[in-house]
């Protein structure tokens, strides 16, 4: 890129946008790529332009438009889609529901390049059809090739971005209490899961209420798993008391506790398993009293299939406390981010 005379510019090609404003009109009188000719040094004369920068070849450099272009392509992501370069920089759209996830130290190398700059929406974040989920750019208009091909070569080998649809999930609902089980006390919980459900691609094969029996609580699990349900959710008994019957029966299962208890704010008594692929919640009662809890955290990525270390859930910490915002915008919060 080179800055000359307007008047000594004919014959060379423009390297960016000139915009004009004037009767209503904004926009681009000259476009990047246009061939300048003697007829418009007077127009560009009247736009306010004694100087404007012309490309020039084979100098190592590259557009902001062609970088972005670039870092598109070295960061393909499935069922998203990249916009046209629009003033230098290039965005990611989702073409479906699903779990947006970022490499966050792959995104920190690569941000630390010189002029690049790659924004994204935070990891584990549960994105609808359309969203936007990152913007590309650098920031001058021409930068140094050799930034882009170091960027590329970071990515070579690792993914930067990636979007997980949910898949079909058929569920197996355990409710358990003496209380509710004879009938002393409706049970709430039922109709919160129903409602929170509609919104993935689930089917709830049933609701079983139980006493707080360990046998009955156990085969209530097994006929759900007998049935082909990959996906079990159990509420009541999720304390700490010695007469809370969950976690235990959970365990006669012979899932894998990962935790039970995350650090969070509400739904601290959430337990996560697994029995080989199949996902088990046990969900503490905050859930129902509230409209969002660590239930509604971990659902999308129980759906996306990936599965839960013990480290994801200890990094809960760090945004696990809810506001309780009086008019809840989840998952635009700060709550569950990790």
């Amino acid at each position: 890129m080179r800055k000359v005379r307007v008047e000594d510019a004919v014959g060379m090609t423009l390297c960016h946008d000139i915009t004009a404003m004037r009767d209503g009109f904004k926009g681009a009188a000259f476009k990047r790529g246009h061939i300048i000719k003697e007829e418009d040094i007077s127009e560009l004369l009247n736009l306010g332009k004694r100087t404007i920068f012309v490309w020039e070849e084979n100098s190592g450099e590259i557009h902001e438009e062609d970088a972005a272009l670039r870092m598109a392509a070295m960061a393909p992501v499935e069922g998203t889609h990249y916009t046209a370069p629009s003033e230098g920089k290039v965005l990611l759209m989702s073409d479906t529901r699903g779990m947006f996830r970022v490499n966050t130290e792959l995104l920190k190398e690569i941000n630390a390049i010189g002029d690049i700059t790659i924004s994204t929406l935070p990891d584990h974040y549960p994105v609808e059809e359309g969203a936007r989920l990152a913007s590309m750019r650098i920031v001058p208009l021409t930068t140094q090739e050799e930034q882009i091909i170091q960027a590329e070569k970071l990515c070579a080998d690792r993914k930067l971005l990636d979007l997980r649809p949910y898949h079909h999930k058929k569920i197996g609902v355990i409710i358990t209490g003496s209380e509710i089980y004879t009938g002393r006390i409706k049970d709430k919980f039922e109709p919160v899961v129903r409602a929170k459900m509609t919104k993935y691609p689930a089917e709830i094969l049933g609701v079983t209420i139980c006493d707080d029996d360990l046998e009955m609580i156990v085969d209530a699990a097994q006929n759900y798993l007998d049935a082909g349900a990959d996906f079990l959710i159990f509420t009541g008994g999720m304390s700490v008391d010695p007469d809370d019957l969950t976690p235990t029966a959970i365990r006669k299962l012979g899932a894998d506790i990962i935790s039970h208890g995350v650090p969070s704010q509400p739904g601290n008594m959430t337990l996560v398993a697994y029995l080989n692929e199949v996902a088990i919640l046990g969900v503490p009662g905050a859930a129902i009293s509230l409209p969002t809890t660590m239930f509604d955290v971990l659902l999308p990525q129980i759906f996306a299939g990936d599965k839960f270390t013990k480290k994801d859930l200890i990094n809960l910490g760090d945004g696990g406390l809810c506001q309780l915002c009086k008019a809840c915008h989840f998952p635009n919060c700060t709550f569950g981010r990790y």
